[in-house]
Order: structure tokens, then C-alpha cells, then sequence
């Protein structure tokens, strides 16, 4: 009886490895050794055969069975989402907070995320809003259509996932027209911001992609 543990298995469970290589020794069993014919006596006492064949048996279930990382998609395509967010996936400071509102996402399954910077992003899919309008400022839309804006936005998606009081203040006045204007100067230069160039030139880039990617496929993706 031949046997070989593959490297794969002592990597993932070194333990195990080593605790049938312990057993082998005190048996006196050798992986390089021959097969023995069955009418001899075997290696080791059935005693202890089960118990081998189980613990082998363990190793290559490691091996044969690998648990998959599950993949989180970049676009939460669930069907019972309560807020779409539309949000620029280039944008470094941005995504920190993208990434915040995922995290809390997973336990709630309320917002859904689209990603405008990608060459998939279609208006006709997001009530209209082009690439241009939504890179001025936040967007986000109900499940209903309607579309906020700006502090609403970000009021309407932390109540999605259960931080609602952290935009709470901003429901009233002055402070919603404060908030409002405080967001509006960020918009506007948050490009420079983040050490991106200017929207026009973010347009004309985004353009000439648009159009190498007409050229490659013998189509336009309008």
C-alpha cells in the first residue's frame, strides 16, 4: 500500500499532517515503501487502521473541498433595494465612504450601488442622469424614482443602513440650508481636491475612451 500526502494538504492543515506522520513512525509504515501482498500481516494493527483511514480521509477533503472566497460584487444587484447610490468609483475620498455604507449594506441589503465612472454606467437605466450631471454632485434615487440630491442623499442612505442620526440635524432649517451649502463647495472642487484635473478635462478624456471603444467593436455605446 502506497501512500502520498500532497503538499497542498500539509500546507492547509499542518496539524493533521503531522499528527499521521506521527503515526506512521511509531508504526514503522513508510511512504516510499512497497506494497506489501495481502496475505501478510499488516504494517500496523487494524486497531489503529480505522483511525488511519479516517485522518487520511480528512486530508483530502482539505484539498478536494477548498472553501471559495465569496466575491462581493462592485453593483449590490438585489431586488429589494429602498435607494440606488450613484457614485464617481474614482474618486479615493469618496470610495471611503462607498465602502463604509457596502460594509453596513450587507446586514441591511437596502442600497444598491452604481458605479458612474464605469463604461457600463447607462443614463437610461438611472432615470436619465448622465455621467456629466451626476459628477456635479451626489445623486441617489428611491426605489419609487424620485431623485435626491446632496445632503438629502447622504441622509436618505445612512437611514438605509441604520446610521440615520448621523445626518438627523440636517432635516432642519438653518442647518439643512448650511449643510446644503457646505456640500456645494465640496462638489465643486473636489477634483482638484483629490488631485484629479478639472471636469472638462474629465469629460473630453472620458469622450475619447468612448470613442476607441467604438473604434474597436464597430459600435457606439451612447
Amino acid at each position: 500500500m502506497k501512500m502520498a500526502i500532497p503538499i497542498a494538504a500539509r500546507q492547509a492543515s499542518p496539524s493533521l499532517f503531522f499528527s499521521v506522520h506521527r503515526f506512521l513512525r511509531t508504526n514503522r509504515f513508510h511512504v516510499s515503501a512497497p506494497p506489501r501482498p495481502l496475505r501478510k500481516s499488516p504494517p500496523f494493527p487494524n486497531s489503529h487502521d480505522t483511525g488511519l483511514k479516517f485522518s487520511i480521509r480528512a486530508v483530502h477533503q482539505v484539498t478536494a473541498d477548498p472553501v471559495a472566497p465569496k466575491r462581493e460584487d462592485e453593483e449590490q444587484s438585489s431586488e429589494n433595494w429602498k435607494i440606488k447610490m450613484l457614485y464617481d468609483g474614482e474618486c479615493p475620498l469618496c470610495m471611503r465612504e462607498v465602502n463604509m455604507l457596502r460594509d453596513r449594506n450587507k446586514q441591511y441589503g437596502a442600497i444598491k450601488f452604481v458605479d458612474i465612472s464605469s463604461d457600463e454606467y447607462s443614463p437610461e437605466g438611472n432615470q436619465g442622469l448622465d455621467y456629466k450631471t451626476v459628477m456635479g454632485r451626489i445623486h441617489a434615487i428611491l426605489s419609487d424614482g424620485t431623485v435626491v440630491t446632496d445632503i438629502e442623499a447622504f441622509r436618505r442612505l445612512y437611514e438605509a443602513v441604520g446610521l440615520g442620526w448621523v445626518y438627523a440635524i440636517t432635516k432642519y432649517e438653518p442647518v439643512a440650508s448650511v449643510a446644503d451649502a457646505v456640500y456645494g463647495v465640496w462638489a465643486k472642487y473636489r477634483l482638484q481636491i483629490t488631485g484629479r484635473p478639472p471636469l472638462e478635462e474629465v469629460l473630453e478624456a472620458r469622450k475619447k475612451n468612448e470613442a476607441e471603444i467604438c473604434n474597436d467593436s464597430n459600435r457606439c455605446k451612447m
